[in-house]
């Protein structure tokens, strides 16, 4: 028997591409992201009650692994990328359904003639990620304190130091009035060290760039952390 699903909405968020995006909700608090639901589930009466959450789950699609199959052993980069684990023990991806669970903090609902729309904080959402299903987060049943959390027991640390180049650094002050939490923001990406597992703790002279919303970041780590050493607009 086959079930079909459709989206309800889609998440705008400054992630444009997986590289850089959280590995899981929370971790970067400052970047907020919008969910806006379609026209056809946009009924006030949907999201009635619905401010008066903390928090929600948000049920998404990885429509970036659309037709790449799934894989029955993952490498989590939280081993290292070289330790596998059965998916069903992994937040990987590579699922036979595609979906994904993501909590993230509600910041407000938003009900006009144009639709409605919500603002969460803390997602690990690209952009443009279709959303099948949003539910309210109950603290006395979804958050269990005697919980263990296998090989990811732990959030993982913020790794790396930040610091801009000159060049970056005037970049930002021009900027600051148009997007004044753009480096809390990319500081809080970076700092959890985005690049191949492989590669953390070892030299690396690769000029890494990334999509952030409107801009492209470029970044390199050295021995002091990630040095951030241009922030281009790509309007």
């Amino acid at each position: 028997m086959l079930y079909a699903l459709e989206p309800i909405a889609f998440v705008h968020s400054p992630f444009r591409e997986k590289f850089a995006t959280p590995r899981q909700p929370g971790l970067t608090p400052s970047i907020k992201a919008t969910v806006a639901i379609l026209p056809e589930f946009s009924s006030p009466e949907a999201v009635k009650g619905l401010e008066g959450f903390s928090h929600i789950w948000l049920l998404f699609i990885f429509h970036h692994n659309w037709g790449r199959g799934w894989k029955a052993s993952v490498r989590p980069p939280r081993l290292g990328g070289n330790q596998h684990v059965g998916v069903y023990a992994s937040r990987s991806p590579f699922r036979p359904n595609l979906l994904g669970l993501s909590a993230v903090k509600l910041l407000s609902v938003a009900v006009d003639n144009t639709g409605i729309c919500l603002e969460v904080e803390g997602a690990d959402l690209i952009d443009d990620t279709p959303v099948v299903d949003i539910k309210p987060y109950i603290p006395y049943g979804d958050s269990i304190p005697s919980a263990t959390g296998g090989f990811a027991p732990d959030a993982p640390e913020h790794r790396l130091d930040i610091a801009y180049s000159p060049k970056a650094r005037q970049q930002l002050e021009a900027l600051k009035f148009e997007y004044p939490e753009l480096e809390q923001n990319l500081s809080e990406c970076l700092r959890l060290d985005p690049r191949p597992a492989y590669r953390r703790d070892k030299p690396d002279k690769q000029l890494y760039g990334v999509a952030f919303g409107p801009f492209n970041i470029r970044w390199q780590v050295n021995d002091d952390g990630v040095y951030v050493l241009d922030i281009e607009s790509k309007r």
